[in-house]
């Protein structure tokens, strides 16, 4: 089949980019070749490569700018989904599309399901869930993947900040308060793979009678806290750390301009159960990441 990768230098688009190759041809591209916020561009660029598949996995990700770049936020996330689903529709294309955990309040107290409530409490959640609803309208053949702390060795995240404070400072502070699911986004991109491999050849014929939301993301749940215990446990380079103390925080301690969810962990058996697939829990993917050293020196 011939795929549209948008987002291709993005920490779930580079992997994708790979994973995607067995499966047929690959036009991958990212900013400035597609530009999300200019409507006409994204349908002329799907409308000149006519696709099977389009799996976009580009996205306005900066949760905290997002509050001052609402425009900006929900162009990329809520209006390019939709214009992608139109123009996917009209070609019986499959859209594979991203979402996030963010969508929810946090206030459930336990592993939210796809069929909860949607209530985000801040303006990329808002911007996130404008783009699932724009392509649930379409309601052509698709996919919304929604997933949790996605991390990647080769770009700056969460996890690789971690390491750098590690080899720089003797104490660290670290949220305990907030709890999803850390997700290496080459699993993410391998789930991909694995679905759309399942068609059999009447891939969109598969995917119509499956299509809808999904949970994808590092089985379990954990704490910020957590999880940074188990990032330093598996450095291979450990040796190289300076860090003696890791003291547990409360989100309230620290000042950001958007509000994060207190629990926004997701549980994902039901992609499992559908696609006959295993997500393996967050600490082997964790563990398995570090160990295979995206980058050499972090």
């Amino acid at each position: 089949m011939k795929i549209l990768l948008i987002g291709k230098n993005g920490q779930v688009g580079w992997e994708l980019h790979r994973t995607l190759l067995p499966l047929g041809e690959v036009v991958a591209v990212d900013y400035p070749e597609i530009d999300l916020t200019d409507v006409n561009q994204t349908r002329q660029l799907v409308r000149s490569i006519q696709p099977q598949a389009i799996v976009n996995a580009a996205a306005y990700t900066n949760v905290d700018q997002a509050e001052t770049e609402r425009e900006t936020a929900f162009a990329v996330n809520g209006a390019a989904p939709g214009v992608l689903a139109e123009e996917a529709n009209k070609i019986s294309a499959l859209l594979i599309h991203y979402s996030t955990d963010y969508v929810f309040d946090g206030q459930k107290g336990s592993p939210y399901l796809e069929e909860d409530q949607p209530n985000p409490i801040n303006v990329y959640g808002e911007s996130k869930l404008a783009g699932e609803r724009a392509i649930h309208e379409v309601n052509g053949i698709h996919l919304i993947l929604r997933t949790s702390w996605v991390y990647s060795l080769r770009c700056p995240c969460f996890v690789t900040s971690v390491l750098q404070w590690a080899r720089e400072k003797k104490m660290l502070r670290i949220v305990e308060d907030q709890i999803g699911n850390p997700t290496w986004c080459r699993t993410l991109a391998e789930i991909t793979a694995q679905i759309l491999g399942k068609g059999n050849g009447n891939l969109g014929g598969f995917i119509e009678h499956n299509k809808g939301i999904y949970h994808v993301a590092g089985k379990g749940s954990a704490t910020r806290y957590e999880w940074v215990k188990k990032i330093l446990e598996n450095d291979p380079k450990i040796y190289q750390h300076k860090v003696e103390r890791i003291f547990p925080a409360k989100a309230s301690e620290f000042d950001t301009p958007a509000a994060r969810p207190t629990f926004s962990a997701l549980k994902c058996n039901k992609v499992e159960k559908v696609f006959k697939l295993r997500i393996p829990p967050w600490e082997e993917q964790l563990a398995l990441a570090l160990d295979q050293g995206e980058k050499n020196d972090f």
